[in-house]
């Protein structure tokens, strides 16, 4: 599978997520190399570490990305945008890495920003003009908008998140239901409140496995499952977190995926009871697509964590730091 491309193997059409066999269809000279999870873990805490150096207002949001607030450090080392350049700076001289970064007033906005400068660049988004610059830009660079929600859009003639923006609210709850609806219709008029939040529990944990191209049969998904069943069981434990809500993800040959889940009476965080959990999940997902010969991928998480059982004490400026060959091989 191909987990991460390069901006050079992106021009052939190549994407994360796509077979090997058919990326080199696209791309017979394609080179292919192994991921290096250590590498790319200590390569995105060096560069999230800078942001640090500027400010304590940091929200790390995956391995190579993080949104910052500056607004409160101006006075020491200048406007956002300085600050943004001088990171920049930094990144390339300590860590030798591209960087992308998007500056505006809130975080919707400048994660959007910071996709626009990609794969090396910074775009600053002035207060007075964030409906201008956003307007026109592809619905699909909104958060919430995958695949399947742009294509049911563009199938109406939605393209732009200006369009989506004018969209009558009972239009759009037709296709992504009324709770995302009103979201998306407010990002798209740049309304987001939310905050840098720079410690939040986990609401959720899970892990996944990239199986290539192997029959849908019990005996190669109930080791992978129980594999994974393993991995997040022992982080349930390890934080005192068992959880209600079992979900399995199941990815086909063809990248389609479906997703089962159930909600228990009481939580788990036993490895047999969540492997033979997602079994039974799995074999359902599999009978409801009995066309399916083949899956690519098999993916275990649990939500509704209980609360930790013991007492403790206890303008924005948006920041991603990607690179295509800073992608981890498992999530």
């Amino acid at each position: 599978m191909v987990l991460a491309a390069s901006y050079e193997a992106k021009s052939f059409g190549i994407s994360s997520g796509m077979s090997g066999w058919r990326a080199r269809e696209l791309c017979p000279q394609l080179i292919f190399v192994g991921g290096h999870f250590q590498d790319y873990q200590r390569l995105g805490d060096a560069a999230i570490n800078v942001l640090g150096d500027f400010t304590p207002l940091v929200e790390r949001i995956s391995i190579d990305e993080a949104f910052a607030d500056v607004a409160g450090c101006t006075h020491l080392f200048g406007s956002p945008p300085d600050i943004a350049r001088a990171v920049r700076r930094r990144v390339r001289a300590e860590l030798g890495l591209a960087i992308s970064i998007g500056v505006a007033r809130t975080k919707h906005l400048a994660k959007i920003a910071s996709q626009v400068a990609k794969p090396d660049g910074l775009v600053v988004v002035d207060p007075d003009t964030e409906l201008d610059f956003l307007h026109d830009l592809p619905v699909g660079l909104m958060w919430g908008v995958g695949p399947v929600t742009r294509a049911r859009l563009s199938e109406i003639g939605v393209h732009t998140i200006g369009q989506l923006a004018k969209m009558p609210g009972w239009s759009l709850e037709r296709i992504v239901g009324r709770a995302a609806g009103e979201k998306l219709t407010a990002l798209a008029w740049n309304r987001d409140p939310r905050e840098i939040r720079t410690r939040h529990r986990a609401q959720s944990a899970g892990a996944q496995s990239a199986l290539g191209r192997k029959p849908a049969e019990v005996q190669i998904f109930r080791p992978t499952l129980r594999h994974l069943a393993d991995r997040v069981a022992s982080r349930l434990r390890a934080k005192s977190r068992p959880g209600r809500t079992v979900t399995v993800r199941v990815r086909f040959a063809d990248m389609h995926s479906v997703t089962r889940s159930v909600t228990l009476d009481a939580p788990i965080s036993a490895t047999m009871s969540l492997a033979e959990i997602a079994e039974e999940l799995v074999r359902g997902a599999l009978a409801d697509h009995p066309e399916e010969e083949n899956i690519s991928l098999l993916a275990i998480s649990v939500s509704h964590l209980e609360k930790h059982w013991k007492l403790s004490w206890t303008f924005h400026l948006g920041l991603q730091m990607k690179n295509a060959g800073l992608a981890p091989r498992e999530e």
